[in-house]
């Protein structure tokens, strides 16, 4: 890796050499089964399947289903560190997992985290990214070289000196990745590299995957495992996909194009995600426009939505000119007001907010208001201040007095009991927020602190154990859950409090497409009778089908307030503070034969946009773009 190394432009990218039957396995896995110490249940649960050289793998599952579980013993981490049994076979590049030392492997497999906390040991930024590739004994230099390589690849160069402990959580993520490119493995192992990214993050993250996999014939080629939820983002560099059911089974493996074109129902069913194309198609395919063949990409959705016929002219489609978006110049005028402007009625204010971390200024002059019933979704960079400005919502971190009220409260003077009667909070980092050790008990803690009679907290529990499918672990120990399965408890503890003020930080990070489903409809059933909804989120498009108002930070400072549909709507606006336009607003901004569906941005808006629409000409399957998804 060079020292200097930045991302190409789109085009310079070269589709990398296909693996072919005579390449040796860079991994190997046969019969692998593993059961975490405690547990009675192996997930992942008989998993046979190669990876060849410069392969790119990809691994979904239902949460709980053992992807991070797979993917530590790809190091073997299981089992030399992680408690666990581990039955059958794990190979690199020959190497048997069992027999070798874990600091020998991690030579040959890099290893990005869920959780970036869990590998970050130093002070400085640069130490972080230093400390793999020393510990390893590499010459001073070749350190330095790959170290600075790294961080610029990611963004993080220029904060070299900082404490990793000041990044966001997106750019925690970031050095985590940094770190694992300064190994210089042939195997590099990443579960959920995108989660905590904004959408300029993931792009970059991309870029330098793309470049990684992007080899010429004669260098090493270099394979990576793929655990990921943004199935958009990476659709660009997937050669292979390994689908486990909820018992971590191993139920589909093969080419992307040929597991999720033909198996798409099969996976919906399985609640993994799909590329929001491929979501888009089904949802049209229900109302009777067939795409075919199913795409994959913005670039292929937009394409076979242009060989739609024109539909016949109805009122109220959500276009562009039925929308009647107003888009004036000045800041004021351009997104529409909260309703808590029109009707009087705020469930929070936030007037002049500033707060500062150390030697920075995080949040400067902030000032909107969040009408009671809204459901509101804080989007921004990461380091922008979300997480800031929501933690100060909820009197996470006391806010300068007078400058939050909630329901009338005053976070900076109330007490902890009077705060989560008026707000429930969600941590980003589920683990920042468990205090006992049972779920069950997890979810009765705050209801016991309110003095709530044990016979209503036992009913309340059961119910939410049971409404966060986890009934089967209520007697677990919060820290021994899934990624997805402690996101769902830290979600619970603040539902089952009834707060009429709900703030969650990053809510579906880490879950499955059933259950990020099951959730948001919970919030959304919640919203609609009467709880205020308050989320900071990297998704866009979930953004686009769920919340009413949106509130950007750029730097600190609020760049945009309003109606969620007015705010997707101003490209401009969103590219200055670091975001892209949701998927399904790309693709259909980018029609040239209906520019009347130029406006739509919600999968709940296709059915009634193309309900008249005959079906198209079936095309025929095309090569799948490896350029930007």
């Amino acid at each position: 890796m060079c020292c200097r190394w930045s991302p190409p432009a789109p085009q310079a990218f070269r589709p990398h050499a296909e693996a072919t039957v005579t390449d040796p396995a860079a991994l190997s896995l046969r019969g692998v089964r593993i059961r975490h110490e405690g547990a009675e249940a192996w997930t992942p649960d008989g998993v046979t399947l190669d990876v060849a050289p410069g392969e790119v793998l990809l691994v979904l599952g239902p949460s709980g289903c053992g992807k991070s579980t797979l993917a530590l013993a790809l190091n073997g981490l299981v089992p030399h560190a992680v408690p666990a049994a581990l039955e059958g076979t794990v190979l690199v590049g020959g190497l048997d997992t069992r027999e070798a030392r874990v600091a020998e492997l991690s030579t040959r497999v890099g290893m990005v985290f869920q959780d970036p906390d869990a590998q970050l040991v130093t002070a400085t930024v640069l130490d972080e990214v230093c400390f793999g590739p020393e510990n390893l004994l590499v010459a001073v230099a070749e350190v330095l070289a790959r170290a600075e390589g790294a961080l610029r690849a990611v963004g993080l160069w220029e904060r070299r000196d900082d404490n990793p402990v000041t990044l966001s959580g997106g750019g925690k993520q970031r050095l985590a990745i940094a770190c694992a490119l300064a190994l210089d493995a042939p195997i590099l192992v990443l579960d959920e590299p995108t989660a905590n990214l904004d959408p300029a993050g993931v792009e970059e993250v991309y870029a330098v995957l793309r470049e990684l996999v992007a080899a010429p014939a004669d260098a090493t080629r270099r394979s990576i495992v793929l655990v990921e939820h943004n199935l958009d983002a990476a659709m660009g560099i997937v050669d292979t996909v390994a689908v486990l059911d909820a018992a971590g089974r191993l139920v589909a493996h093969g080419a992307a194009d040929e597991v999720l074109r033909e198996r798409a129902d099969e996976l919906l069913a399985l609640g993994v995600w799909l590329p929001t194309a491929t979501l888009a198609a089904l949802r049209l395919r229900a109302a009777g426009v067939a795409l075919a063949p199913l795409p994959l990409t913005v670039a292929e959705l937009a394409a076979a939505l242009d060989r739609v016929p024109a539909p016949a002219p109805a009122p109220g489609l959500p276009g562009r000119e039925s929308r009647q978006i107003d888009l004036p110049g000045a800041p004021e005028g351009r997104f529409a007001a909260s309703r808590a402007d029109v009707a009087g009625s705020s469930a929070v204010r936030v007037r002049g907010l500033s707060v500062r971390r150390g030697k920075r200024e995080v949040l400067r002059d902030v000032s909107f208001e969040v009408g009671r019933g809204d459901f509101v979704a804080v989007l921004g960079a990461n380091g922008a201040g979300k997480t800031t400005l929501v933690q100060a919502i909820a009197g996470v971190i006391r806010p300068p007095r007078g400058t939050v009220e909630v329901g009338g409260l005053d976070p900076s003077r109330a007490s902890v009991p009077e705060l989560t009667e008026a707000v429930g909070f969600v941590f980003q980092n589920p683990e920042h927020q468990f205090v006992t050790h049972s779920v069950a008990d997890e979810l009765g803690y705050g209801l016991r602190l309110r003095t709530t009679p044990d016979s209503e907290v036992a009913q309340r529990v059961d119910r939410m154990l049971a409404r966060l499918g986890l009934l089967a672990h209520r007697d677990a120990h919060p820290f021994l859950l899934s990624g997805g399965q402690k996101r769902r408890l830290s979600v619970g503890t603040a539902l089952i409090a009834g707060a009429p003020v709900l703030v969650l930080d990053e809510p579906t990070f880490g879950q499955d497409r059933e259950r990020a489903t099951e959730l948001l409809a919970t919030l959304a059933e919640l919203n609609r009778t009467g709880t205020t909804v308050v989320i900071v989120t990297h998704d866009l498009q979930l953004v686009a089908e769920y919340a009413s108002h949106v509130a950007i930070l750029s730097e600190g400072r609020l760049a945009a307030f309003g109606e969620t549909a007015d705010v997707l709507a101003d490209a401009e606006t969103l590219g200055r503070a670091g975001l892209r336009p949701p998927p399904l607003a790309r693709a259909f901004a980018g029609l040239a034969a209906h520019p009347e569906w130029h406006g739509i941005t919600r999968l709940a808006d296709l059915p009634q946009a193309l309900a008249a629409t005959a079906q198209p000409t079936p095309a025929q399957p095309t090569t799948r773009d490896r350029g930007r998804p």
